[in-house]
């Protein structure tokens, strides 16, 4: 049989199989990030163009190159998002959060869409999580942030990772700044990429960016911005590293990094690993102290991140970082005949209202081939029940794993289910190699009375 058509190219499928790995990674990420006082916002997959054009800059290779835009029915032009930031900033200012007690802490796990060639740890669609931290200039905020992204890593089990900082100033820096790079990259403006000609007047640190070994080459001379920053901008960055020295976070300046999109000022950094290949950058942010202002409210300062979500898994199991076990049913239930099984279908739904997961063969095959199923599931337990079972009140529970056997009760069936696995546990849990008195847990001291 042929299918009649696959997946799109660049797109990747999350199977049953790994998807305990997506869940407890995008467990981890929220759950640190709440610990920071961040809290989750949820924003649509599509915007208006404009908003991306205005906010990740229209000199952007995302922009120019890579975004999904099409005109919807009504003559609207519209567009997948490419990345998380515009989006949430939108959402900010449209639902009155500025207005709320500042800093505003959100983060999100989303997806982005861009035209790219697929490779390694780089797909069109991929997936996001993101933080923005608005309402602040305070360079503790960075720090702050580039922890965040770190505690992470190191409870994820991440490793030999390089953070890199840098600092592309503000507005007023910046200025002088291009002025240093045009008249670096004029000299040898026949020698640029086309598109890297057509960014020299527009936006010239974009060259910094661009991937061309040509123009890496030739980039790799130019000034750097740190030579160009005004005192308030130094002083900043000053302040960043000394609070990153002070929570015992290694990182290493680099001039060249200029991040790929238009909207960030002073602070940019990168979490960067070689386990991955090309693809090794894996989490990525900075401060953006005007975009706020630009997409339409007050001035805000406001910083935030990015972590690749795929690209992140990538690394964790090229370094063989552990994943906790995929979950598996608490019991299987044999049932063989119409008896059994109505018997079979009441017990199910009793056992799923106290919590515990329960499958059923939905096939009603032989009891061979229902055991073989539930060998396949890795249910923690089996119980067989036919017509003699339902007429006795009784049936014989199986620990799939020890091979132990107990006589349940089936007209009290979840506490006795409940009280045979959990003296099963208790009965294999050791302390120090020996078994543990669980009386201890329970004795009272009454010496006081």
């Amino acid at each position: 049989m042929a299918l009649i058509t696959k997946a799109i190219k660049g797109t990747k499928d999350a199977l049953p199989k790994d998807i305990h790995k997506h869940q407890y990674i995008e467990a981890t990420v929220l759950d640190i990030a709440s610990k920071f006082g961040y809290k989750e916002m949820r924003t649509p997959v599509f915007e208006h163009t404009e908003l991306f054009q205005r906010g990740v800059g229209d000199t952007t290779d995302v922009v120019q190159k890579e975004m999904y835009t099409f005109d919807d029915k009504g003559g609207r032009s519209i567009t997948l998002r490419p990345e998380g930031t515009a989006g949430a900033v939108r959402a900010f200012l449209e639902n009155g959060l500025c207005n709320e007690a500042m800093p505003q802490k959100i983060c999100y796990l989303t997806s982005c869409y861009r035209y790219e060639k697929p490779q390694a740890g780089r797909l069109r669609e991929f997936h996001q999580f993101g933080v923005e931290c608005f309402g602040t200039q305070s360079p503790l905020a960075d720090a702050e942030m580039i922890s965040l992204a770190n505690s992470i890593f190191e409870t994820l089990g991440v490793k030999d990772l390089s953070l890199e900082i840098n600092s592309i100033g503000c507005p007023t820096c910046r200025a002088e700044y291009h002025k240093a790079l045009k008249e670096y990259f004029s000299k040898r403006e026949e020698d640029l990429c086309d598109t890297c000609k057509g960014r020299l007047d527009r936006n010239p640190m974009r060259i910094l960016d661009c991937k061309s070994p040509v123009c890496s080459e030739i980039a790799a001379g130019a000034p750097a911005i740190t030579d160009y920053l005004c005192d308030e901008c130094k002083e900043h960055f000053v302040k960043v590293q000394e609070y990153l020295r002070a929570m015992n976070i290694e990182y290493t300046v680099n001039p060249k990094i200029v991040r790929g999109l238009d909207y960030y000022t002073k602070t940019v950094f990168e979490f960067v690993s070689n386990s991955i290949g090309a693809q090794g950058t894996v989490c990525g942010g900075g401060r953006y102290d005007g975009l706020v202002e630009e997409l339409g409210g007050q001035h805000t300062p406001s910083l935030g991140f990015a972590m690749g979500l795929e690209r992140l898994m990538l690394l964790m199991e090229a370094q063989s970082c552990e994943f906790p076990s995929p979950e598996v049913p608490d019991l299987f239930i044999c049932a063989l005949g119409d008896k059994a099984t109505v018997k079979a279908v009441e017990l199910a739904k009793d056992m799923r209202a106290e919590g515990f997961s329960v499958i059923m063969d939905l096939n009603q095959r032989s009891l061979r081939a229902q055991m073989k199923y539930a060998d396949k599931l890795g249910a923690k337990f089996n119980i067989v029940i036919g017509d003699n079972e339902v007429d006795n009140g009784k049936a014989v529970l199986k620990n799939m794993s020890s091979g132990e056997e107990n006589e349940i009760d089936l007209t009290a069936f979840v506490n006795g289910f409940y009280n045979i696995s959990l003296s099963e546990q208790l009965a294999d849990l050791e302390i120090n190699g020996e078994e543990f008195d669980f009386s201890s847990l329970f004795s009272v001291n009454n010496k006081d009375e």
